[in-house]
């Protein structure tokens, strides 16, 4: 069999980071954990190509920081315009943040992935709505067999003439479900997602974040739309799975992954979905597996506060039948 071939899509945004202990990190993030993720996990039984404009003060560094990874090529992370992405992080608390974005990056059009086709996976890890536009997944859908992973963050996310970064309802999410495999999401996120047609002015306040009522109606109206899974985060208590079985909708309770010491949160949705991608390289349709390893990379991402604490294919297995009995 030849090695598989993953894209990871989105930003490479430079991150300034106060963590909820005060510390101060400045380092690259977002498609940089799911890129790292997939290396570590492939080997060299894959390649990876993240596909990412960047800001042209920041391709060498970048590029720098990843070329120690010998199965990433990096040909696809480019400046041409001299727009990339730049954050400022502070943590209120261990899950919960206030964010700030100064630097924008052009968005990845359908030219970017002409040469990227023949991949076995996409990754798309957008962050604000216009970094993965639907057009670029129309391209993908019509011209590949690779199976679609896509984080709701982006649509579900915009920017401010501030440059504050807000949640926002996903109105044209029916446009998109038919382009996309996998639909991933935190809790806040899925509430973005299943919205009343009109509301009371009364209505309109900030969602209560523990329930989860609403999942099985949207993951039912997802499912009967376009998308082949839906998965949902739910922080320290893992997440659940929905996808369809012999026609019937089945919902599927994934715990997470325990750890002793959380160290640094940020990343690690982007590390779930690298692991959600390795995941269902060859196994497209076992949903549960792929959130395991997801499970296990995102836990993996809490405990330091560098690349180095993602671990191989064979160490997270281990981790993975420790924590859950089987792969």
């Amino acid at each position: 069999m030849a090695p598989y071939k993953v894209a990871v899509l989105g930003p490479i945004p430079r991150d300034h980071i106060t963590t909820h202990r005060g510390e101060v990190i400045e380092r690259y993030g977002c498609a940089t954990h799911t890129a790292i993720v997939l290396t570590k996990l492939l080997g060299s039984d894959g390649e990876v190509f993240p596909v990412s404009h960047v800001r042209k003060v920041d391709e060498p560094p970048i590029k720098k920081l990843l070329e120690e990874y010998s199965n990433m090529n990096l040909d696809h992370i480019t400046s041409d315009a001299d727009q990339g992405d730049v954050i400022i992080l502070k943590f209120v608390d261990q899950n919960n943040r206030l964010e700030k974005q100064t630097g924008f990056m052009n968005p990845i059009v359908p030219e970017d992935m002409k040469d990227l086709l023949d991949c076995d996976a996409f990754v798309c890890v957008p962050i604000t709505d216009y970094e993965v536009p639907l057009q670029t997944l129309e391209y993908i859908k019509e011209n590949s067999q690779g199976v679609i992973i896509f984080d709701a963050h982006g649509p579900t996310n915009t920017l401010t003439t501030l440059g504050d970064r807000l949640i926002k309802f996903w109105i044209d999410r029916d446009m998109w479900l038919p382009y996309i495999d996998v639909l991933k999401m935190n809790l806040e996120e899925s509430k973005c997602c299943w919205f009343n047609k009109e509301y009371d002015l009364e209505d309109l306040k900030p969602f209560d974040d523990e329930s989860t009522d609403h999942l099985p109606a949207f993951a039912e109206h997802a499912l009967n739309h376009g998308i082949k899974s839906l998965i949902i985060t739910l922080d320290s208590r893992g997440g659940v799975v929905f996808f369809k079985k012999n026609g019937q909708v089945e919902e599927q309770y994934v715990s997470s992954v325990k750890v002793d010491t959380v160290v640094d949160t940020t990343g690690c949705g982007d590390s779930f979905a690298g692991g959600l991608g390795f995941g269902l390289l060859g196994n497209r349709d076992d949903y549960i597996r792929a959130a395991k390893f997801a499970n296990a990379m995102g836990a993996q991402r809490t405990q330091g506060r560098t690349f180095e604490v993602f671990k191989s294919r064979e160490e997270t297995e281990k981790m993975i039948i420790d924590n859950y009995g089987s792969l």
